[in-house]
Parts: C-alpha cells; structure tokens; sequence
C-alpha cells in the first residue's frame, strides 16, 4: 500500500512537471512576408541594390576597357608610361573595391539601409510576439523559418497567425 501511495505521488509529480512548461513555434519568414511595410521596403532595398550594382557594373567595364587598351598599346610604351599606366589600372581596381565594400560590405551602405528599412518591421514583429508570450504565458517560443531546424511541428502549436492578428493584420 505505501508503495502504491508512493508510485502515485511520484506519477503526479511528474505530470505536473511535465505541463510546466508551455511552448509555441512561428513563422517569422511567414509573418514578414504577409507585412505591406515589409514587401514595400524589400522593394526599396532591391532597387537600391540593383542600381548600386549598375555603378558598380560601368565601373567594371570602364576597368575592363583600360586594361584592353593597355594591353594592346603595352608593346609602344616606353617603361615610364608604362608604369604610369599601370599606376592608374592599379587605382581604378582598388578605387572599384572600395565601392563595393562601401555599397555591399559588412556594415555598407546596403547593410544600414538594410537597417534603417526593415529593423522596424522586425521590432513590430518581436513586439507582437513577445506580447503574445506574456498574454498567453508561453516559456518560449521557437522561430521555424530560420537558425533552428524543426523536424516536426504539430500546426496547432504554430502561432504565426496569432502573432499577425496582434500586429492588426488580416
């Protein structure tokens, strides 16, 4: 009898850890994309982009031409303007990385836009989520688009909805 008493409180102990803890997955990548003022600056990022890239294509291709018409006048140089040829080629490459660091690198241009555009979105988002933990009391919360790798998720755990309700979107 006292083992039973015992094997009884030992199962209810455990039931009662194993509700402890109350966990929802979303979809971020899902969230984002059903966001207007997330699509619109998407779009604004694209544009910036494609016409740094076209600056950074007529710099290549200005490059591009210099080094053709060296190649092709290197026999009737004389050594010093060679050297100044090659001077001018070497600023023009490094010139060209520049921009492209500058446009493209980590913390660029592109990076702070990046920034400026969408990390309110995101803020609006991790906002929504966290006041939906707090209303609904979850421990945490998993994000399925991206870092951690969900092998199975049951849909009625996915909050993604809710978190879109919250931000006032339909």
């Amino acid at each position: 009898m006292k083992k039973l008493i015992i094997l009884a409180a030992c199962f209810f102990c455990f039931a009662g850890i194993s509700q402890a803890q109350r966990y929802a997955i979303i979809d971020t990548k899902y969230i984002l994309d059903k966001l207007p003022e997330y699509k619109d600056a998407q779009k604004k990022l694209d544009a910036l982009s494609e016409q740094w890239q076209k600056e950074i294509d007529a710099k290549q291709s200005e490059l591009d031409q210099m080094y053709r018409n060296y190649e092709t006048e290197q026999v009737m140089l004389s050594d010093e303007l060679k050297k100044k040829r090659e001077d001018e080629l070497f600023n023009k490459e490094k010139e060209l990385r520049d921009l492209q660091r500058r446009r493209f690198g980590f913390e660029g241009d592109l990076f702070k836009k990046r920034q400026e555009l969408i990390k309110p979105v995101q803020d609006k988002v991790y906002n929504a989520v966290q006041k939906l933990a707090v209303a609904r009391q979850y421990d945490f919360i998993l994000d399925k688009s991206e870092g951690i790798t969900v092998i199975f998720a049951d849909p009625k755990l996915d909050k993604s909805d809710d978190v879109l309700k919250e931000i006032g979107v339909k």
